[in-house]
């Protein structure tokens, strides 16, 4: 199987994207997580590559060194101070990202929460980010159909401060109570998205209870990578599992049938994508009081950056299907959302 790099990938997804905007030298963008994590170095390029294609002061990719609200907070005042105005943030907390949200707006900043939404009421434009419950539930009910439609699943997970996390834990459950009992969620095991604790727990959950485990979903990067390097290690493909995100371990997985599928999000799309946004914001356009916008548990105004699962037959080509999508949702963003002068 021939692999794509996410620079190539990003790269590709130059090709497929011609949209208008005006430049705007002044439009300062910084792309800001909760901390270090795989799943936003994508940002990094997506940034480099909005400046690029729309003439932007600035598209940066800036990391707390830690997951810590407070040095999230720090980052952000001190990128004001430098001059950033236009913000792409995760919050590092539902609620507790939204003071200092509210303090960039205060100052003449525009913020949109990306992957991961502030609970209303709160000062960003709107949520720019996969639909979390729903991929979950999507990937839990492909999980299902792999094991049969019956057995015990275990479900590995993300930061219970994530406000995606919940999102996840629930939708899980609902697939498994659609079955009326034929399967359970006999286990839950969350705050593991990162290396050590997802080593841990993971291998010592299953050192103990494989035999009585009939499937495994990841709704998070780094459960996702472990879950599957520990499955390669069983080596018995009787346990069935879903991944989550693109990380090159479980796509190679998924090739070698120790994985059954993996849901995609889209991290580029939404780097890419919002940073337009954020400089036609300031360029002229406002939102759309009456756009389609989708609502879930945090806030009601709500944008789907794409979500896609990809098994053995699709995943040498999964990063086509995220091209299709990033591309399809800038074409229309502006007629959709946007009211431009």
């Amino acid at each position: 199987m021939k692999m794509i790099s996410k620079a190539a990938a990003a790269l590709l997804l130059g090709t497929f994207v011609c949209v208008p905007a005006l430049a705007d030298e002044g439009t300062m963008v910084a792309l800001v997580p909760g901390g270090p994590h795989p799943y936003f170095a994508a940002w990094e390029q997506a940034g480099a590559d909005a400046k690029k294609e729309f003439g932007l002061g600035a598209a940066d990719y800036r990391v707390p060194a830690k997951w810590e609200l407070n040095l999230q907070s720090q980052l952000l005042e001190s990128l004001l101070t430098q001059g950033y105005n236009s913000f792409l943030i995760f919050p590092g907390d539902a609620v507790g990202t939204t003071s200092v949200a509210q303090e960039l707006v205060d100052n003449g900043a525009q913020v949109i929460a990306t992957a991961g939404c502030l609970k209303d009421p709160s000062p960003a434009l709107f949520c720019l980010g996969t639909d979390t419950g729903n991929s979950a539930y999507l990937g839990a009910k492909e999980l299902i159909r792999a094991m049969g439609g019956k057995g015990k699943i275990a479900h590995f997970t993300g930061f219970l401060v994530d406000p995606n996390t919940q999102l996840r834990i629930d939708a899980v459950q609902k697939a498994a109570d659609e079955t009326n009992g034929a399967v359970e969620v006999v286990q839950v095991i969350a705050d593991i998205d990162a290396p050590q604790p997802a080593e841990e727990k993971i291998n010592a959950y299953l050192a103990a209870n494989a035999a009585g485990v009939d499937g495994i979903i990841t709704t998070a990067w780094v459960p996702a990578v472990v879950a599957a390097n520990s499955l390669r290690k069983i080596g018995d493909k009787r346990i069935k599992m879903v991944g989550i995100d693109h990380d090159e371990v479980v796509i190679k997985a998924i090739a070698d049938g120790f994985v059954d599928g993996t849901m995609l999000q889209n991290p580029y799309g939404q780097g890419f994508i919002g940073s337009y946004v954020l400089n036609r914001l300031r360029t002229g356009c406002t939102l759309k009081e009456d756009g389609p916008w989708k609502s879930n548990a945090l806030t009601v105004r709500f944008v789907d950056s794409g979500t896609v699962f990809v098994d053995q037959a699709t995943a040498p080509t999964y990063v086509n299907a995220m091209v299709g999508i990033t591309a399809d949702l800038l074409a229309g963003f502006e007629k959709d959302f946007l009211t431009c002068s």
